[in-house]
């Protein structure tokens, strides 16, 4: 090993940039920290000619020779994707260098992979940047809590979606508006399938869940659903009953008859505005943690851009490089628990439906019996309107969500319910 602990960057984008300046600006207080002087070794991109701000005899379009250098130490990736992220790190790992990553895609993917490859190599893999952007998360879960027993991750862990609900919930608009103005912003990409229909937070799920309960969970693990059918009516709904809407990420621990299982989903729900994550505005995350010693713990900060994020992958390379002059490697996560992933179907959840209904005796008896029928006991109803504007607000108690969804389809079909205008999962009331 040489005098100074060499770096290879993979990607030079909004985070990789940022990571690059980053260690420039502040290799005075790394060398200081870590106990070595770290260097760029090099950069690879795609498009050299991009980069002008880049020292050309660092840019380079042949990562696979640059993780494989031998006078590299460390890799750090934020080029996002499985490929050639994948086959970049598995080389990286396989030729002794210790990885930092941001790569939430690829790890919701390949983690367990990923994790067995650097055990057998010796060599690290962190991640912090993956999930919640500057927020210190992951290692908690991974280290600070890992003499407790973990019951419950709820978070918001997707900036896009939180800017774009909280911005109907303040201003009234409805979802197309408060996209055009989130991508007006710069909060939103111009596709932002990603975010808005939940794959960036499912992964994120995935990650946290495999974390929290010592279970491999990857993406397609995850059941998902996005904001987009999210109404301004909805979020008017919620403020009736003193809730807001947020997309939420639920990773928990459930006690079953014959031993716990894993249940985790994202989807938008309604919240009390007395939750602490209903406070939480813009495009900023904030996790909820609930542990058995430990209790209750909130994790809030920027969860997304270049600096925040780079600020991460940076905390990270302090932690692996201080490994690496140590000739060990830190605490990697652990699969022994191997927990069944319970279906959505069969995880309790709660209802709030809104229906249009005919304004004639006996409505609310009918629509209880079908709710009655399907085993799901109702928490709360209440009428508004008459004639042609009435409508029903109900709040369920906690149910299969296959029987809760089962009698939604059968609302449908009723004929004294004109139409279901809203359909929304609850969240933090009292069951």
């Amino acid at each position: 090993m040489s005098d100074a602990l060499k770096v290879a960057l993979l990607g030079c984008g909004t985070v990789g940039s940022a990571v690059l300046r980053l260690l420039s600006e502040q290799a005075d207080d790394l060398t200081a920290r870590i106990g070595r002087r770290v260097e760029v070794a090099g950069v690879a991109v795609r498009r050299p000619d991009h980069h002008p701000d880049v020292p050309a005899d660092l840019l380079t379009t042949d990562a696979l020779a640059l993780v494989t250098r031998d006078d590299v130490d460390l890799v750090v990736e934020v080029i996002g994707g499985l490929e050639p992220a994948r086959a970049l790190l598995q080389a990286a790992i396989g030729a002794g260098k210790s990885v930092v990553t941001a790569n939430k895609a690829l790890l919701a993917e390949d983690g367990v992979a990923l994790h067995a490859a650097a055990t057998e190599a010796g060599v690290d893999l962190y991640y912090e940047a993956a999930v919640a952007g500057a927020i210190p998360l992951l290692r908690p879960l991974r280290e600070s809590l890992a003499g407790d027993q973990l019951r419950r991750v709820v978070g918001i862990v997707n900036g896009t979606t939180n800017y774009i609900l909280s911005r109907m919930a303040e201003t009234g608009a409805g979802f197309g508006e408060a996209l055009a103005e989130a991508t007006e912003a710069g909060y939103a990409e111009a596709d932002p399938t990603a975010d808005v229909d939940g794959f960036d937070a499912a992964a994120k799920a995935a990650i946290l869940a495999s974390l929290a309960f010592h279970t491999p969970v990857r993406s397609s693990d995850v059941y998902r659903e996005g904001i987009s059918a999210v109404s301004a009516t909805d979020v008017a709904r919620a403020a009736e009953i003193g809730c807001t809407v947020k997309l939420l990420a639920i990773c928990e621990r459930v006690q079953n008859g014959d031993g716990d299982s894993v249940a985790v989903r994202v989807h938008p729900a309604m919240i009390p505005t007395t939750h602490p994550l209903a406070s939480v505005g813009g495009a900023f995350n904030a996790v909820f943690v609930e542990a058995e010693a430990a209790g209750e713990l909130m994790f809030y900060g920027q969860g997304a851009g270049g600096e925040p994020t780079a600020s991460a992958v940076l905390g990270d390379l302090v932690a692996v490089a201080r490994n690496r002059l140590a000739g060990v490697a830190g605490p990697g996560t652990t699969g022994y628990a191997g927990l069944p992933i319970r279906p959505m179907a069969e995880t309790p959840t709660r209802y709030h439906v809104s229906l249009d209904v005919a304004d004639k005796p006996g409505v609310l008896a009918t629509v209880a019996h079908e709710f009655a029928a399907q085993g799901v006991s109702i928490a709360t109803v209440r009428q508004d309107g008459h004639g042609d504007a009435a409508t029903l607000v109900i709040v369920t108690h906690r149910a299969p969500d296959a029987a809760l969804a089962a009698t939604v389809d059968r609302l449908r079909g009723m004929p004294v319910v004109r139409a279901v205008t809203s359909v929304l999962r609850v969240e933090g009331l009292a069951s």
